[in-house]
Parts: structure tokens; sequence; C-alpha cells
């Protein structure tokens, strides 16, 4: 169970540090939401693996941004840094919402939908297939943070207020067309 990725709230986390990032502000226009990743992702170089992943995932976070954070109100602004290498993305996404209110009900649903996994407890594992709450309308399954917390394996971090969410994915250094991780 120690393995199991779990969301965290850390203010001082150096996921935070925007330090030579990029940024940039969008309005919470929903249909914007393709548009805005484009425009962040086109400073992703070439070399990194999994670039449709990539795109992904930040369209979720982005997504979620616009959507759960500010509620699509055009007036509100969702914030964004980023960063791209050969070897690492790295991301920052800022709301003006209240907060992922729901992070601990979330883990421990997450937690327990992995263990059903792992013991293949698949009648009980129904009972985990989609994270809702009160909030959730019929299009939310809490599917983009499983895809995240796997996905971002460098971390998923929230700020105190969880208006805003930090993440790291890093890459096999590659050198001469050989994975240097895998050897």
């Amino acid at each position: 169970m120690s393995d199991i990725k779990l969301l965290k709230t850390d203010e001082n986390s150096k996921l935070f540090d925007t330090t030579g990032m990029f940024f940039k502000e969008f309005n919470s226009d929903y249909r914007q939401i393709r548009y805005y990743t484009l425009l962040v992702v086109q400073k992703a170089p070439p070399e990194i693996k999994e670039i449709n992943l990539l795109e992904q995932q930040i369209s979720e976070i982005i997504k979620n941004a616009v959507k759960h954070g500010n509620k699509c109100d055009i007036n509100k602004k969702v914030k964004v840094w980023y960063y791209f290498d050969n070897e690492k993305a790295q991301l920052i996404v800022e709301d003006e919402g209240n907060g992922f209110k729901e992070l601990e009900t979330w883990n421990s649903f997450n937690k327990k939908r992995i263990n059903c996994f792992i013991n293949q407890n698949f009648e009980e594992m129904e009972k985990y297939v989609s994270f809702r709450t009160k909030h959730s309308d019929e299009n939310d399954s809490g599917n983009a943070l499983f895809a995240a917390v796997e996905y971002w394996n460098g971390g998923v971090v929230f700020n105190k207020k969880r208006n805003k969410v930090a993440v790291l994915k890093t890459f096999p250094k590659k050198r001469h067309g050989i994975d240097m991780d895998s050897m």
C-alpha cells in the first residue's frame, strides 16, 4: 500500500517554484480549453515522449480549473506556469475558486480502488469506478485524477487553499538513442 500515489497539500513544495517558467493567464472559457492547452504545449520539445499524453494531461488540469475552480465564469482567470525540456515537464495551474475540498476523500477512495484491483476483488471495485461529489455532474468521474497521479511521476501537489496545483513529469534521459534510465 505504501507505493500508492496520493494527492498532497504542501505549500512549500519545490514544485511551486516558478523560477524560469513561462506564464500565461486565461479567461475561464470552457470552449477555449483546447486552444489554451495548445498554447502551453507548443513550448514542449519534440524529443519528449508521450506528447499526446502530455497534451491530454495539461488539458485536464486546465479544464478542472475552468470548470470546477472558476465554475466557467468568464470573468475569472486561470493562471498557468509551465516549463519543458528533454527531461521534464512542469506545470502549475491556479484558479480563483475555493479549492479542492475533497482531497482526503479522493485519496481514501483511490486507496480502496487500488486495493480492490491488487486483491482482484472486482465485485467490490464496482463501488470505486467513478469518484463523485455533491458538486459532480453527469460528465464527472474522477478519472482525470486517477490518470494524473500515474502520469505526473514527480508528484501532484496542491497549495493550502487547494486552488493551485503543481505537477511534474520526468522523462528518461537519452544519449544516442539509448534510454539511460533503463540501463
